[in-house]
């Protein structure tokens, strides 16, 4: 079938590519690449991806293509599910006889949900959804597809069994000929990395346990299943020829120093290749396994340190001690890893006094740059459980947006009130960035690093724009 993928048009700003951790509008603009859609999009031959909102194409722009089209498949979240399905209306709208189906978290999860709340869906792709959406594409009888979920023709809802989980990940082709193919990378960027990046995953799962964390519990599940050391080795090599102008690699895996022998020996390979990368990882790396991945390339870390209250780190189930944590980033600091450390305000047992310990935590340990998200209990996960048995989640919050895409704070405790937890994210920036030695780091910054000087002051500018919106929501609570 004529295929097409497609990130829809939504909030202007909303960075739905970052399916596995965040999808809202941020602080800053940013925008990761949609490799969700770019998977079974490398295995659906003659296929096409639309990333919609970091290309500015409008909805009008997408049905002037979508006649061109047998089946389309869009990636869709909690917080866009509304605003798609409105995308799909008007599709169909336009081609009658198109085939729309549906991947991501959200419907992995709630399959019967999304198809009775939206009738203009044929169907959904559960879990691990990439050999399932080739299946549809292939023209293959949709009862026979393991992993769908569809209306059949008296319009019953039917659930076929489950897929398996894939173990050899290196049947999965390469993401990024696709990015090459369909995408302008120079319109992905996100303030932490160097411009123009690429981002890609190495293996799927994570064997953390965190209550909030999406996809693990979801789609990618507690086993880290990876390609092997020459698969992602090949893939960085067409990168470094398709894109010469790339100058960072992030390596976009849930935690890539889950398994630091294989992450070694990629650092070694990429060392000899001269790629600048970046990672997710866990705030526990042995000093040793930091010095290997800094002498071969690593720039960066993004770890979500979460909190830097301990008993909160037990209460999602972090794995993970205050102290090791510090450690973890005195040695970063003293090896010249730079960190970007995202934090979560309104976990479970969070109080006034825990936020408080959590900017100090933050001051004291210095990440480089910070992101400070508020607790999102989706569809699916522990906390969202959690949530709805101890009443800590009021349905008119359960879209865990407002109006403008802009995340809200859908949790509250006794105690604590939904506005508490929402004013504290400006606080806790307020509190991190202006702090003379940390402004000092930023004009140095941008004094031995000419090109970010013009960066730095647009993000500035977008930053302080964006609270004003904030405080706005927050008033209007």
């Amino acid at each position: 079938m004529r295929t097409l993928f497609l990130q829809a048009p939504s909030f202007d700003g909303f960075d739905g590519g970052a399916g596995s951790r965040y999808q809202a509008r941020r602080e800053i603009q940013s925008f990761w690449y949609p490799t969700w859609l770019a998977q079974p999009a490398a295995l659906v031959e003659n296929s096409k991806l639309i990333d919609a909102p970091p290309h500015k194409t409008t909805l009008q722009d997408v049905l002037g293509q979508v006649r061109d089209y047998d089946l389309a498949v869009l990636h869709t979240s909690t917080p866009s599910f509304d605003s798609d399905v409105k995308v799909i209306e008007a599709m169909k709208a336009t081609n009658p006889n198109l085939k729309v189906g549906l991947i991501g978290a959200k419907v992995a999860v709630q399959s019967n949900e999304s198809l009775e709340q939206a009738p203009i869906v044929d169907f959904v792709a559960r879990n691990e959804f990439d050999f399932t959406v080739k299946d549809v594409a292939d023209g293959k009888s949709w009862s026979d597809i393991k992993g769908l979920s569809y209306r059949n023709s008296q319009g019953v809802i039917v659930h076929n069994e489950d897929r398996a989980v894939m173990h050899d990940m290196d049947t999965l082709p390469f993401v990024t000929p696709v990015y090459k193919r369909d995408l302008v990378m120079e319109n992905y960027f996100i303030g932490y990395l160097k411009h123009p990046y690429i981002s890609f995953y190495t293996g799927r799962g994570c064997k953390s346990r965190c209550t909030f964390c999406l996809w693990p519990q979801t789609v990618g599940g507690h086993r880290y299943r990876t390609r092997s050391v020459g698969h992602v080795i090949e893939e960085v090599k067409y990168i470094l020829k398709a894109f010469p102008q790339m100058k960072e690699l992030m390596f976009d895996d849930d935690t890539f120093t889950d398994d630091l022998p294989r992450a070694e020996a990629i650092a070694k390979e990429l060392g000899k290749l001269g790629v600048t990368w970046s990672c997710n990882a866990k705030a526990n790396v042995p000093r040793d396994t930091l010095k290997v991945l800094k002498d071969n390339g690593l720039r960066l870390l993004l770890v979500g340190y979460e909190s830097g209250n301990q008993q909160i780190l037990h209460n999602i189930k972090k794995g993970m001690r205050v102290e090791v944590a510090e450690e973890f980033t005195k040695n970063c600091h003293e090896l010249g890893i730079k960190i970007h450390g995202t934090f979560i305000l309104g976990l479970p047992g969070e109080t006034q006094d825990t936020i408080r310990e959590t900017i100090k935590f933050a001051t004291r340990i210095n990440p480089h740059t910070i992101q400070v998200s508020l607790a999102a209990p989706y569809p699916g996960t522990f906390l969202y459980k959690q949530a709805m048995e101890n009443g800590w989640l009021d349905e008119r919050n359960a879209e865990l947006i407002n109006d403008n895409g802009i995340q809200i704070a859908p949790l509250h405790y006794p105690g604590l009130s939904h506005t508490e937890i929402f004013t504290s994210v400006e606080d806790f920036y307020r509190k991190f960035y202006f702090r003379i030695p940390k402004i000092a780091s930023i004009v140095g910054e941008m004094v031995t690093e000419p090109d970010m000087m013009k960066r730095r002051l647009r993000e500035g500018v977008e930053f302080f724009r964006f609270l004003k919106e904030r405080r706005g929501v927050a008033q209007a609570a």
